[in-house]
């Protein structure tokens, strides 16, 4: 009888899982494999939050396998060897697993592929594999809207149903699924999403029944809190995107959700490309950015005295997760505003995170701060006028900065204009009071505080 290993990553669903699909068409039994991987345990990227939701997706994915006849196996260690362990345990004759972008998962792959067992790679982690929409010159899309143009006419794989039975090799110790105390240093955000594919199925269906008619709407509408929130759910493969593209598609108000999900394959076929795109600038290199370690910790703490950007970092240190017209704010006003350098951004939302993702993290950053994708690198988000167009009640403000909770009205996104009496009243600090530098902060229009030299380049 023949035996296959099923690896999974970021893959952790039963539905529309084509490595799963073609591995119980092949083989007569499959082994469904997760490894805890020791290296990225130590190595920081694995950080509260996201361990949180792994370890839930895992139990979830477990369950659904145990329905299915075979449970999830857990190791910890090194990928390639437990993976390569338990293939001579088995006498498995191949590997199946999804593509992936980032330069670990490329690394895993190519051991994988030097050991001495046939490796079967397939789709599951994008809609269209990074390779497949290429530009007539070039081996990638640098500007989203022709590639939205020709991803939006690539044929695409079927998917695919969850497969009805597995059945596992005999006599294989499952392992234990650790707590989180074993694995993360520190306790997670207070409310995070709950992890696993059974949730995400269930967010996706009340989604796509209740939320998407009105998402080209109310999606910038930052108090509505009118997006999918199925983020994290694709972060970690608990839903297809495939799958969630097809349950859209054709819909009243799809498109302009469909956009985002081309979008998250567009940073995906960029990553591929340019591998050192989460560390490197992907174009206007040779930016100089400014130091401020008190200006960076204001900004991280959601204490700048700009309640939107306040309200931004606040959600994200309490939810793991920000609105998406927050996250352009908040980055907007580090790397334009105080010019501190996009990755020390990106390493704090990294760090927070539920659906840090390699690729969108650093694809979003670098076209925000300008050296990325967008067409126009000079853009400048205010903060102000955000906040006014899209939270013009201030309701998103007061939701997540108690302190102004109190002030009624737009008036709550400038409260440097408030009667000194009332701003005394307040425990919440001038505009980016705290920092070291003096000269170092910024010029908002509309924002009055304490004269200041300012930078050339004002919002």
């Amino acid at each position: 009888m023949s035996t296959a290993i099923v690896l999974f990553t970021r893959d952790l669903r039963v539905h529309d899982h084509p490595a799963l699909t073609a591995a119980t068409r092949a083989a007569d039994r499959v082994l469904p494999l997760f490894v805890l991987d020791d290296r990225l345990l130590r190595s920081g990227i694995a950080v509260p939050n996201r361990l949180a939701f792994l370890l839930e997706s895992l139990a979830d994915l477990d369950r659904s396998l145990r329905a299915r006849g075979a449970a999830l196996v857990l190791r910890r260690g090194d990928v390639v060897r437990e993976t390569m362990a338990l293939a001579g345990q088995t006498d498995a004759g191949a590997i199946h697993v999804s593509d992936d972008v980032s330069a670990y998962a490329r690394a895993r792959l190519a051991r994988l592929e030097r050991e001495r067992i046939a490796v079967h790679v397939h789709p599951g982690v994008t809609i269209v594999p990074p390779g497949d929409v290429l530009p007539a010159n070039g081996d990638h899309f640098r500007v989203f809207t022709p590639y939205w143009r020709r991803w939006a006419r690539q044929p695409l794989r079927p998917v695919h149903r969850a497969p009805r039975r597995i059945e596992p090799p005999a006599e294989v110790d499952p392992g234990r699924l650790p707590r989180l105390a074993e694995l993360a240093r520190a306790a997670p955000s207070p409310d995070l999403p709950t992890g696993g594919e059974t949730t995400g199925r269930r967010r996706l269906t009340l989604w796509i029944g209740r939320g998407l008619e009105r998402y080209g709407e109310l999606h910038d509408d930052l108090a509505a809190d009118a997006t999918s929130r199925l983020s994290p759910y694709l972060r970690f493969g608990c839903i297809s995107p495939r799958e969630v593209l097809e349950r859209a598609q054709g819909r009243p108000g799809a498109e302009p959700f469909v956009r985002q999900l081309c979008w998250r394959d567009f940073h995906q076929q960029v990553t591929a490309a340019n591998p050192d795109m989460p560390r490197a600038d992907y174009r206007n290199r040779g930016r100089r950015w400014r130091v401020d370690e008190d200006l960076l910790a204001a900004w991280q703490g959601g204490r700048t005295g700009i309640p939107l950007v306040d309200a931004g970092m606040r959600q994200l240190a309490r939810e793991g997760w920000m609105h998406n017209r927050a996250r352009l704010v908040t980055a907007s006003l580090l790397t334009r505003n105080l010019g501190i350098d996009w990755r020390a951004g990106a390493r704090h939302f990294w760090d927070l995170l539920v659906d840090g993702e390699i690729a969108n993290n650093a694809g979003n950053w670098q076209w925000v701060a300008g050296t990325g994708n967008d067409t126009r690198p000079n853009r400048v988000l205010n903060p102000i006028r955000q906040a006014r167009r899209f939270d013009p009640n201030g309701d998103f403000v007061r939701r997540h900065v108690p302190e102004l909770a109190g002030v009624s009205g737009p008036a709550v996104h400038e409260p440097w204009k408030l009667p000194a009496a009332e701003r005394r009243r307040l425990d919440y600090p001038d505009p980016l009071a705290g920092g070291s530098s003096p000269n170092a902060t910024i010029a908002i229009s509309g924002v009055t505080s304490a004269p200041r030299r300012t930078p050339k380049t004002a919002l």
